[in-house]
């Protein structure tokens, strides 16, 4: 069974016993969480598409962690004028596991 959930401005298609990185989200490591905004489901020969989304069908996964990802270096200068930025970013995600698939 798989299902296109929306979370964090961003779709995925999941399964049951996945791994995902997706933005974070404000919950601590070891709660549950349940996506409610499911736009498609597929099981086998059935399939149920929202119009946007899917009547009570949700998603429940648990969430393994919290944490930052791999740095990016952001440099900025302009030739011949002195001017250097250097700067650098780790965009924050939660990692989750999907359990259960209900519609």
């Amino acid at each position: 069974m798989q299902a296109i959930i929306v979370t964090g401005g961003k779709q995925y298609n999941v399964s049951e016993g996945d791994t995902l990185f997706i933005e974070k989200l404000p919950v601590e490591a070891g709660d549950s969480v349940v996506f409610d905004q499911v736009l498609a489901i597929v099981d086998g020969e059935n399939t149920k598409f929202g119009t946007p989304v899917v009547e009570g069908a949700k998603v429940d996964a648990k969430v393994v962690k919290n944490g930052k990802g791999k740095k990016i270096r952001i440099f900025k200068y302009t030739p011949k004028k002195g001017y250097r930025k250097r700067q650098g970013h780790r965009q924050p995600y939660t990692k989750v596991e999907i359990g259960k698939i209900s519609f």
